[in-house]
Parts: C-alpha cells; structure tokens; sequence
C-alpha cells in the first residue's frame, strides 16, 4: 500500500501528517511537490529525510497533475498494492486515512473508496455550499448519488493506476471527471464517512471558487450550449416545415433528425471527450436508439400540450424541451459516451 499526497504550498501540518501516518506503518509515502517554490524546499527535503520519496513539478500544474505524477511513479515503481491518496493541510486524519486502507484490503473487485464528510459542525460556508451543488450536479450527470463528491481522501486499488492516468484534467476537475466516468468502466464507489476538519476556516485551500469551479462544471455549461444550439435548430425546422406541410408528426422527425446530427457530432467532440477515446460505431448506435426514443417522447409530449391542452405550439415546443432537456443529458453521459 502506498499513501500519495499532492502538495503545494505546504506548512509543518505535512510533516506532522507523515511522522503520524508512520506510526500506523501503512506503506511508504509518495509526496508530489507541485511547484512549491525554493522557499518550501526545506519542508520537501526533510520528508525525504523522513523516508518520503518527493517528486517535484518546476511550476505548479494542478492538483490533476500531481495525482496522475504520483500514480504513474507508483506504477512503474511500485509497489503492486492499493493507493490512498490524501492532502497536505491537515484535514485528513491519520486513522481516517487507515480506514480508507482497510477498505481497499476487504474489496472483491476494484473500486474507489471515498473517505466521505458529513459536514457538521463548523463548515466554512462556501465549502458547506460548493458540496451541495457538486453533489448536486453528480447525481443529475450520473443518476448516482455521493455525499461528498470534493473529498481527497480517495483509495484505489493497483490495477486502477492505467485508467486514473488516462482520465482528462489538470486541476481540481480531474477529481469529479474520475467520479463521473467510473460508472462507465464498471467501478463502484464506496463512502466510509470521516471526521470533517477545517483549519483557520479552510484558510490554506488553494482551490480558487471561480476559475476551479467553472472547470468542474464546465460539462454541464457545454452539454447547455449544445442542447441550446440543437434545440434553436430544430425550433427553426419544425416551424418552417409545419409551415410548408400542416404536418405536425413529418416536421417533428425532420427537425428531430437534423438538430440530432448536430447535437451527436459536438458531444462527441467536445462535450463528453468521446472525440480521442470512444470510435464511432460505438457510440453513434447508442445515440440514435436515444434518439429515436426522445422523438417519441418530444412527438408525445408535443401532442398532448398542443392537440390536448390547446397550448400553442410554440408554448407546447419549449415546454416539450424542458421536459426531456434532463433526461437526454443523464443517458448521454451513463450510456452513450
């Protein structure tokens, strides 16, 4: 077992954690100095002297970055036992960290084990709030829930290394991107809930709330774009072919197929990253049994708000969209890409 600690910026709060984890004799400890600086080296040098092994980055990278370092180190060096991952900041505990280990050791199949806060007591307001919206966010990306999607106390087993590297991100989106593919390779995700600690009110967090939280919510804005962009193609089409036919189930197809094609080719480019990992064939048929799926429900759902309710049709259309906008995007993620 291998204990991986990304860190920038660190204070005594890393050695104390290091000279405590020893104690418990876990594994050996994997520290990733990710561009600190010269002014830290001094804390770096004595982990080292500790019998910590240091990988340093020049400049910083992310905290992405610095998990994928450490994971492909551990990978080529070894050794072959599970991986827990936990920060520099003190507000991972020691015995929180051995519980993580002694999950991995009772797993059956591999799976990422999430060392889960419960949030009570005195949680500094934008992290008490950011969970809830990341949770939030996951359960409607994945149909799955977890209870604290931000956490970095994190296990994985040996045989996960590949796949964790190969996983998109450089910062803190790489944590919920690993959360939100797991589903999709066969790994669970188990919660053993810990001790919530923040220090001097989550002071020494280097997560910065607007440019870290677009990254991680970036998913969602472009699959909105795209669905936005889809669904003014097939307003425009609906419209001008019920214009020209008073057809209501032809325009509904036409417009359906045409906006689809649009909406398949920039998911699978950009917003799900399908683009370099998952080929077409693949994909494409997944997509277009959505496809045709979500035609019957857009066709129904317009019937029955404009023949039924006598709600006009451009009323009955967006009303339609907004109806089908959430399932589309939960099995576009869980089952298509």
């Amino acid at each position: 077992m291998t204990i991986l600690i990304p860190s920038y910026e660190p204070d005594v709060r890393l050695l104390n954690l290091v000279l405590q984890l020893q104690t418990f004799k876990l594994g050996p400890i994997v520290i990733v100095d990710d561009g600190s600086g010269p002014e830290y080296r001094g804390i770096f040098e004595t982990a080292e002297a500790y019998g910590c092994t240091v990988l340093t980055h020049e400049v910083n990278q992310g905290k992405g970055r610095a998990l994928k370092t450490g994971f492909q180190h551990i990978k080529e060096h070894g050794p072959q036992g599970g991986v827990v991952c936990a920060d520099s900041d003190g507000q991972h505990l020691p015995h929180d960290i051995r519980k993580i280990f002694e999950t991995l050791l009772t797993q059956t199949s591999p799976g990422i084990v999430l060392g889960s806060r419960r949030f009570t007591g005195k949680v500094p307001a934008r992290s008490r709030f950011g969970n809830a919206v990341t949770r939030s966010v996951f359960a409607l990306t994945t149909g799955n829930k977890v209870y604290d999607t931000q956490t970095g106390l994190r296990g994985f087993p040996y045989a996960m290394l590949d796949w964790l590297c190969q996983i998109p991100g450089e910062r803190f989106e790489y944590e919920m991107n690993m959360l939100l593919t797991a589903h999709k390779e066969g790994y669970e995700i188990t919660e053993e809930f810990i001790d919530t600690v923040y220090l001097d009110h989550n002071e020494s967090s280097h997560f910065r709330p607007l440019a870290d939280s677009f990254r991680i919510y970036l998913p969602i804005l472009m699959f909105s774009t795209s669905s936005l962009l889809s669904a003014l193609i097939d307003f425009g089409l609906l419209f001008i072919i019920q214009y020209f036919t008073h057809n209501l189930f032809l325009s509904v197809v036409a417009a359906r197929l045409c906006s689809s094609m649009f909406n398949y080719t920039v998911n699978r480019k950009y917003v799900f990253s399908a683009g370099r990992n998952s080929k077409i064939r693949k994909s494409l048929p997944k997509y277009f049994s959505l496809v045709l799926l979500v035609l019957l429900l857009n066709y129904g759902l317009l019937y029955f708000y404009n023949e039924k309710l006598i709600i006009p049709l451009l009323a009955a259309k967006i009303l339609t969209e907004i109806s089908i906008f959430v399932f589309s995007y939960w099995a576009q993620r869980r089952f298509v890409y």
